[in-house]
């Protein structure tokens, strides 16, 4: 990403150079810092306000009440995991995080449960847990259903579209409310199919 991004700058340096456009890169850049700051401010508030929510909602048990809920869900599309397993509550944390929009507060429950996955594999590997062991290096099956699973992110509420468009100055900015529920619902559901079409290839 590094790389692509600093080639994209450049790109487009060089090129206003050769067109002539360098003064209006310049206020580009200018007026772009500007409105990433005032970006990243509104969107401090909305993350604290949300991160402050779910932080509620664990202390109170609230989080811990919904896992349970999930646990039919976490059985279909985690088989060979515990239900009490610690991945599996970090797989709750982390969807429930997504459900709501917060991706900041998702992260670092997903990469706990990543954590936990690839430990869950090394005692595979050593004979310690049952499930099908991979070769070293290779994710598993619940480590690939996850990851994917997140990437495709089922949403009731996508705060981070909201935020965006309440500081770009939209009429309605929750408008965007029931397009991003149809969206990462389909997404989610085609996610499901190709991982239980992809667990059974490898199971072959």
């Amino acid at each position: 990403m590094t790389y692509l991004w600093s080639g994209m700058i450049l790109m487009g340096v060089v090129y206003g150079i050769l067109t002539g456009n360098l003064k209006e890169i310049t206020e580009a850049a200018v007026s772009s810092s500007k409105e990433a700051v005032n970006l990243c401010i509104a969107m401090a508030g909305i993350t604290a306000l949300w991160t402050g929510i779910m932080k509620i909602a664990e202390m109170s048990g609230l989080v811990e009440q919904l896992s349970q809920r999930l646990r039919p869900v976490l059985r279909f599309l985690f088989p060979k995991l515990s239900p009490q397993s610690k991945a599996c509550k970090y797989i709750s944390l982390n969807f429930l995080s997504n459900f709501l929009g917060l991706g900041w507060a998702a992260t670092p429950a997903g990469l706990k449960a990543m954590e936990e996955l690839s430990r869950l594999e090394e005692e595979r590997r050593k004979g310690l847990s049952p499930g099908p062991v991979r070769k070293h290096g290779i994710a598993s099956n619940e480590m690939c259903t996850f990851l994917i699973l997140n990437i495709s992110s089922l949403q009731l509420i996508p705060v981070n579209m909201i935020a965006y468009r309440a500081q770009y100055g939209s009429v309605d900015p929750a408008a965007i409310v029931g397009p991003g529920i149809t969206a990462t619902a389909v997404s989610t559901i085609v996610a499901v199919i190709f991982c239980k079409i992809m667990d059974g290839k490898r199971r072959v």
